[in-house]
């Protein structure tokens, strides 16, 4: 695991908006750990280090509890609407071999056949892998597609070790030719209008 997913932690125990509002404003994050029939537990996260960690989808994070190593997935991370600076943090407890419910964001390579476009339909399959080797994301290759091609979750090749959670039918991309800019249909529609007065004037 990277360095950078290691972090130290300490137990929370003040609660509270206000105590939260105290915990961001020293540069920590509030957080709580639950999962494996355990009791909730509440840390504070450096927040640096915390903010890095989370930019990958389904973050693992090493915990030093106050000298206790612990192991969790990113459950959920949650942001203020404006500023987006990270208010919560949700992790649930994981072991090494463990296989967990993920997932993981679709990623689209290479350009579709000359005057078509790709229109994406989901942003995220679902996946069961080993909780300490989560793929980053699923490539979906559209490299020369042509139109009306469809790439569905059963096409997509999947990381060693991880399984397909999803509808193997989902369909995650199509290939299409673009509609007609909106002005050209206008002025289509207005080339016969325009020639109805000039008609009408010669009978």
């Amino acid at each position: 695991m990277s360095d950078d997913n290691k972090l130290a932690a300490s137990v929370r125990n003040s609660f509270g908006k206000g105590a939260a509002r105290k915990i961001r404003a020293a540069g920590r994050i509030p957080a709580v750990i639950y999962g494996h029939g355990t009791e909730p537990q509440h840390v504070e996260l450096p927040g640096h280090q915390t903010m890095l960690a989370v930019r990958k989808a389904n973050a693992v994070l090493e915990l030093d509890i106050e000298g206790k190593s612990q192991l969790t997935l990113v459950k959920d991370v949650q942001r203020d609407p404006v500023r987006q600076i990270i208010e919560h943090v949700d992790l649930i407890v994981v072991k090494k071999g463990e296989r967990v419910h993920v997932e993981v964001p679709v990623h689209i390579q290479g350009e579709s056949f000359s005057g078509t476009i790709h229109v994406t339909e989901v942003a995220t399959i679902r996946l069961e892998a080993e909780a300490t080797h989560i793929p980053e994301n699923v490539v979906v290759n559209i490299q020369g597609a042509e139109e009306g091609t469809q790439f569905l979750a059963k096409d997509v090749e999947l990381p060693q070790g991880a399984t397909l959670i999803d509808d193997p039918e989902l369909l995650l991309v199509h290939v299409m030719v673009p509609a007609a800019p909106a002005e050209e249909t206008a002025e289509a529609a207005e080339a016969p209008a325009a020639a109805a007065p000039a008609a009408e004037a010669s009978e």
